[in-house]
């Protein structure tokens, strides 16, 4: 509580004075701040039902995607058994045809190993021959051959 010193007459005015628009100040500013208040509450307010709206849309939207996925999945299920037993009828005769393409792979590799056997042995024998006519070459005496050229 304030207290006012007194002057001749009562209170001092221009104390009183001061005080007053001190405390209209005051008054004025705690008005401005409960409108500003009752301004954010209101908007608060709004977003509230906003917020609810969009949690009642989120709520629906959740309930009809998993109604969604529960139909996904049983025809994803039905599916995949359909797909199952087709694959166990077809597993036999797809295995067959393996073992019959790996049959035949291993023939086919068999006859390169088998050509490629011969070939080296080919190659071999050629390297070979060279070789005997490099030496035979080799033992050839060239000053006979030089001497029947030039007449001796």
């Amino acid at each position: 509580m304030k207290k006012f010193n007194t002057v001749f007459r009562g209170y001092d005015k221009l104390e009183v004075q001061r005080f007053i628009d001190e405390f209209i100040k005051g008054y004025e500013s705690l008005l401005e701040k409960s409108k500003k208040t009752e301004e954010a509450n209101k908007l608060l307010l709004e977003k509230i039902s906003y917020y609810e709206k969009i949690e009642n849309t989120m709520n629906k939207a959740i309930f009809n995607a998993e109604s969604a996925g529960d139909q996904i999945k049983n025809a994803a299920r039905k599916e995949a058994e359909l797909l199952i037993s087709e694959a166990r009828r077809n597993s036999s005769r797809i295995i067959n045809d393996a073992l019959l393409k790996a049959e035949k792979a291993q023939n086919h590799a068999e006859l390169l190993r088998r050509n490629t056997n011969v070939l080296k042995r080919r190659l071999r024998q050629i390297i070979e021959s060279q070789l005997e006519v490099i030496d035979e070459i080799e033992t050839i005496d060239f000053n006979d051959i030089e001497s029947k050229y030039n007449g001796n």
